[in-house]
């Protein structure tokens, strides 16, 4: 899943040089005889392009088409070069057997409106222009996020529990809608199947305000609260997603690490120690924090933080998929990942921010920081 950048985004090169035009060491592969041709979205970074490289060198795939506002790496797809809004795409969809849609806008900075606005429109665009062509199969991404971090949440979850989460996180609005979307798509195109692929806390190259957490100096644990950690690292997304477009799963499941973590092993196994608050604390204090700018996590983000979530992967193992990373593996990638950054409040330090503010002492400052703008507004109000 992609974080493009409006700004980046324009200063691109939106050509599309044809195949026979390209540089050798970018020209496309010559189709293998077997096995589906499938579309990937979103193509040249991130999970897109390491579903991309993946799909290639695979012997049971005929073909990859790779789309991005982009090109991308891997010379042996074919590749198109395009925003995923443009209905454009369905003529470079044509041909394609399933299409896997990963062009999608999660990053942490920006703009909400601006990314709902690219992550529904690109959905709806994709699913249309795949059924206009006579593609069978939509694979979409979302997470496991959709089914709500709830206090009376079973552990685990089943994968058809319902979904409970609300658009107060981080980016769950937009995949709520994009799931509504592809729930409503066979209905409106008779033939057109949709899979969704649901990761629980994604690692390997990420950032969400869930592998922010473990930026921290101290573990924010919520007074009461009952966190369990349930990881997943993009190399197993890569391959569930792989099951998907080989047609060996279908509906809605969960992708994840076998298990999970209570908030005692996981503060064990990080070194780290924890920092507690009262709920009324932590909770009020994000969202002014957030607010007024100072972190771009909203408060939804910290339920994730406090409540279970974790969910079966049995849909998965019944067709023979299996993790090849555990929880405690992943959590360590994680902590090797992050090592060196500094983040308080879901806000990113530079290295003279995070030294002078220190542990503990610089969350106070943050709170600090919002005490003092909320007496500032209320001066000005009073003048």
């Amino acid at each position: 899943m992609s974080s493009p950048d409006p700004q980046v985004r324009a200063a691109r090169n939106l050509t599309d040089p044809s195949p026979e035009n390209a540089p050798e060491e970018k020209r496309p592969r010559a189709p293998r005889n077997g096995g589906p041709v499938v579309a990937v979205t979103g193509a040249a970074t991130g999970i897109g392009e390491l579903l991309t490289a993946h799909l290639a060198a695979s012997d049971a795939i005929k073909q990859v088409i790779a789309i991005d506002e982009r090109r991308g790496e891997v010379s042996e797809a074919t590749w198109h070069i395009l925003d995923v809004r443009d209905p454009a795409i369905a003529e470079k969809l044509r041909g394609a057997d399933v299409v896997v849609h990963l062009a999608l806008d999660l990053d942490l900075e920006t703009d909400p409106a601006a990314r709902t606005a690219y992550n529904v429109r690109g959905t709806q665009t994709v699913l249309t222009a795949a059924a206009a062509v006579g593609v069978h199969r939509v694979v979409l991404c979302t997470s496991a996020m959709v089914y709500g971090a709830l206090a009376d949440n079973d552990v685990p979850l089943s994968e058809d529990a319902e979904l409970r989460a609300t658009a107060e996180a981080t980016g769950v609005g937009d995949l709520l809608e994009i799931e509504r979307l592809g729930r409503r798509a066979p209905r409106a195109h008779p033939g057109l199947n949709v899979t969704v692929v649901r990761p629980t806390v994604l690692v390997g190259g990420t950032d969400t305000a869930l592998t922010r957490y473990f930026e921290s100096p101290r573990l924010l644990v919520v007074a009461g609260s009952r966190p369990t950690w349930q990881f997943c690292h993009v190399e197993d997304l890569v391959t569930a997603l792989e099951y998907a477009a080989l047609e060996k799963i279908d509906g809605e499941f969960a992708v994840g690490c076998d298990g999970w973590l209570e908030q005692e092993e996981v503060e064990e196994l990080s070194g780290v120690r924890r920092m507690e608050l009262p709920s009324a604390v932590a909770l009020g204090a994000a969202a002014r924090l957030h607010r007024i700018g100072l972190t771009p996590s909203p408060a939804g983000d910290l339920a994730y933080t406090m409540h279970p979530w974790v969910v079966s992967v049995s849909r998965l193992h019944d067709v023979g998929w299996r993790p090849k990373w555990t929880n405690e593996e992943v959590l360590g990638a994680l902590l090797e990942e992050v090592e060196g950054r500094h983040t308080l409040a879901g806000r990113r330090l530079g290295r003279k921010d995070a030294t002078a503010a220190g542990a503990a002492g610089a969350t106070v400052a943050l709170l600090g920081a919002a005490a003092v703008v909320r007496r500032a507004r209320k001066a000005r109000r009073r003048i």
